[in-house]
């Protein structure tokens, strides 16, 4: 949470505040973590080693309820209704234990596969007309009422009524499991007065009126975590709806839906939000949802930022701002469609939102606006840092306060700048947007489902053909980050050639050594400059260029890449006690050895930096004979054989093309 920040002002498309005297507008990510971190969760309710162990899934929660009371003067927070568990068994079991706070709701009978219930301690045990075996499905009915009672979950007033749940609040509107892994289709069916609107999850399915008495049924194909299943609605509510047309299907639209009070004026986001939908869905795979839409809170309790509830997204009064919606739309894909599996997995949702507000500014603003979002995310985490990990495995078993879990330095600004990294450490942008499309869109494992971190680490390895889990144990699993003392040291080895050594330093004591790849820029006394990028495994290594003019100057990731180091690189000497690594200071062809030949000769050649590489062979009419390297190869000095022993004596060429680099030298087969 921000410290020392109070809300001044709730401006449409602006919200400013005051740190210490001094006005700032803030990221969308910093609203939602504002919001979220200071809901005050009492922490005896969330779960603890003690708690039930799960033994069955749920597969729909249908939700039937009378808030019609609530929408009138004095607006209780009271109602009643009942909810339907539909569940498969994943393990024997003959009664089942929901999340059911004591003190919000009195529950008042069970029915169906329930015979009887007890409820203290927020469980609620019911016990089952038989023993189920794993691969059954049961039903148990629940009739309860909601208490009137402020439990920071249910809000009502001023015609008003929402929910907000996060992470653990919807135990206390109605009885479910409720962890995040466990998603569900909801049915929900809503008595209202007849001049209400309301929304929630999925779509529309029907809607009547009897007299002054409104009847909403909403319907979600997809399955939803019970923190993300909303209600939002007031008298008279405002709406708007607009059309998204799918990328897949161009005649197939789905409603995006804006709820709003009045005096509002939602069309800074309305105006925006199908671009922002087709940039999303380019990125990430096609939005995956049957209707979308925002609401602005209907009343007090929800005083800013956002809560990206699964396709009704609620933000606060007023803030129909880009950057929070950037922010909370991308949690449709990252924390609804797919969403964290257990708590300590949250950097998962609020990371990849808040990197992709970053992509929006990039959308909109280019590399270099993207970029700037990027470094303010990384000095919001080098000023901020409390020094824990983003993923604690404790979070799983027990939930953190939410000043903790919604720490803005660690699962906000840390998690945009490990997805930076990442995006940096596959070296291309098509790469990395190819590798979390393929996370995004894998319908066997995370599309619609949880994920976890070790299983986010497996996937991205396997898109990208190479592993990365290493990168995910240094970065995610890991405190703090590393701290740089780096030397680089100029040789003069006379007839105007120079020796440049370089060695990378890390000096944190508080966090292992962080393997990276580095990017070295040396500039020279005349001509261009010359850009290395090699990948530094271990700490204190020495790695040393030779070139043909005078080295001046020695930027270490001169583009600011690493975003996650501080320290510094200066002249000074190298200790080549350290692993040394020889990197050719420039591309090179050599001639062949032996030439002439028979009947195979040896091809060096040197490479500066990695890339793709291509060597053939040709004939004395520049016909390809044969191709020896099409591949990409990391830098250093290289080698390949040819074999002429199916080829006539003669004259041949052997050429190399790479990164732009192209020579070509002739040999002679002799036999």
């Amino acid at each position: 949470m921000k410290k020392n920040i109070f809300i001044l002002a709730l401006l449409i498309g602006l919200i400013s505040v005051t740190s210490r005297a001094q006005d700032i507008t803030l990221r969308g990510s910093e609203l939602c973590s504002q919001k979220k971190s200071s809901a005050n969760y009492d922490l005896s309710e969330f779960d603890s080693h003690n708690s039930p162990r799960h033994s069955y899934d749920v597969l729909n929660y249908t939700i039937n309820i009378d808030i019609r009371n609530c929408f009138i003067s004095p607006y209780p927070k009271s109602y009643s209704g009942y909810v339907i568990v539909n569940f498969k068994i994943d393990s024997v079991l003959n009664s089942i234990n929901l999340n059911a706070v004591n003190t919000s709701m009195t529950v008042n009978s069970v029915s169906l596969a329930g015979v009887s219930f007890t409820h203290s301690n927020n469980v609620l045990n019911i016990v089952l007309d038989r023993t189920y075996n794993p691969g059954e499905t049961a039903e148990v009915k629940i009739n309860y009422q909601h208490l009137n009672v402020a439990d920071q979950v249910i809000y009502t007033g001023a015609g008003g009524f929402f929910t907000d749940c996060e992470p653990e609040g919807a135990r206390k509107w109605f009885p479910c499991w409720d962890k995040p892994s466990d998603k569900a289709t909801v049915d929900i069916t809503l008595k209202v007065p007849a001049n209400v609107r309301i929304g929630s999850n999925g779509r529309l399915n029907d809607s009547t009126i009897t007299g002054d008495t409104a009847y909403y049924h909403w319907i979600s194909r997809d399955p939803v975590a019970t923190y993300l299943v909303v209600l939002t609605g007031k008298v008279n509510y405002n709406i708007n709806i607009v059309y998204w047309h799918k990328l897949s299907n161009p005649a197939d639209s789905i409603p995006i839906r804006f709820y709003y009070n009045n005096g509002e004026d939602p069309s800074p986001v309305r105006n925006i939000i199908v671009s922002m939908m087709t940039y999303y869905s380019q990125k990430f795979g096609e939005h995956g949802f049957e209707k979308n839409g925002f609401t602005t809170a209907p009343t007090s309790g929800f005083n800013w930022g956002g809560m990206e509830n699964q396709t009704l997204t609620t933000l606060c009064a007023g803030c129909w701002s880009e950057n929070l919606v950037s922010h909370e739309f991308a949690h449709q894909w990252f924390g609804d469609m797919i969403t964290c599996a257990t708590w300590a997995d949250i950097w998962m949702n609020e990371g990849f939102a808040t990197y992709s507000e970053a992509l929006w500014y990039e959308k909109t603003g280019g590399y270099s606006s993207y970029k700037s979002s990027i470094n303010g995310e990384a000095n919001s985490y080098l000023s901020e840092n409390p020094g824990w990990p983003m993923y604690n495995p404790e979070w799983a078993i027990i939930t953190p306060g939410t000043n903790t879990l919604f720490n803005y330095a660690i699962t906000y600004a840390k998690g945009a700048c490990v997805l930076h990294m990442l995006r940096y450490v596959v070296g291309d942008s098509s790469a990395f947007f190819n590798i979390i499309r393929s996370y995004a869109t894998d319908t066997a494992e995370f599309k619609y489902k949880s994920v976890a971190t070790d299983d986010f680490a497996a996937k991205i390895s396997q898109a990208y053909g190479q592993d990365l889990t290493w990168f995910i144990d240094e970065w995610v699993k890991q405190p703090n980050h590393p701290v740089y003392q780096n030397f680089y040291q100029f040789t003069d080895l006379g007839s105007g050639n120079w020796k440049a050594a370089f060695q990378a330093r890390q000096t944190q004591s508080n966090t292992p050594f962080h393997k990276m790849p580095i990017v070295l820029k040396i500039s020279f006394a005349s001509g261009p400059d010359t850009t290395f990028r090699v990948m530094n495994d271990v700490n204190n290594q020495v790695f040393v260029w030779n070139f043909n003019r005078q080295p001046t100057a020695l930027v270490f990731d001169p583009d600011n890449d690493i975003v996650l180091k501080t320290g510094t690189t200066q002249p000074g000497l190298v200790g080549i006690s350290g692993a040394v690594n020889e990197i050719p200071g420039e591309f090179r062809l050599y001639q062949n050895y032996p030439n002439p030949f028979n009947p195979q000769t040896t091809i060096n050649f040197d490479l500066p930096v990695k890339g793709k590489v291509l060597i053939k062979v040709m004939d004395i009419s520049g016909k390809t004979i044969e191709t020896l390297v099409n591949s990409d190869l990391n830098e250093g000095n290289h080698k390949v054989i040819w074999n002429g022993e199916n080829y006539p004596s003669g004259v041949y060429f052997y050429s190399i093309t790479a990164k732009g680099f192209d020579d070509t030298r002739k040999m002679m087969l002799i036999k």
